[in-house]
């Protein structure tokens, strides 16, 4: 824009590239950084110490340790010195043996001529402690 001013006012060289004059007095006023910013240094090295496996999320609540700071303004510096988050979760594939599933014996015919002669239930298969655990969740007579 300094170099054009000796040809052109500042309004039409805005008009040109359709910025406003106020943004380029703005912009011309704030000047470039000149050192950088404290808080970039901090999100570098909490990137680095954690080998970028943390995204801005994460990077955010370390840094609201020590500071308090914005979650949008984490995310920034992150994508813009591309540092965000490298690794993916993989999702895990089930391998082995399908469930069996039983035979409907009962064919939707749920009436029974003396009570507990006929029982359903529902139930469902939980992993715990490394082992598959059964669960019932409702229970009809």
């Amino acid at each position: 824009m300094e170099s054009i001013q000796t040809i052109t006012t500042v309004q039409q060289a805005c008009a040109w590239i359709g910025l406003p004059r106020s943004t380029y007095y703005r912009w011309k006023k704030q000047g470039l950084p000149t050192k950088p910013d404290a808080l970039v240094s901090r999100v570098q090295e909490l990137c680095q110490k954690h080998r970028f496996r943390y995204g801005y999320r994460k990077i955010t609540v370390q840094l609201r340790r020590q500071e308090t700071v914005n979650h949008k303004r984490v995310q920034r510096i992150m994508q813009r010195h591309s540092w965000q988050c490298r690794v993916k979760v993989k999702k895990r594939k089930h391998s082995g043996q399908l469930a069996q599933i039983a035979e409907h014996l009962l064919k939707r015919q749920f009436h029974a001529d003396r009570p507990l002669q006929k029982l359903v239930t529902d139930i469902t298969y939980l992993p715990y402690g490394g082992v598959m655990s059964a669960c019932t969740f409702r229970t009809r007579a």
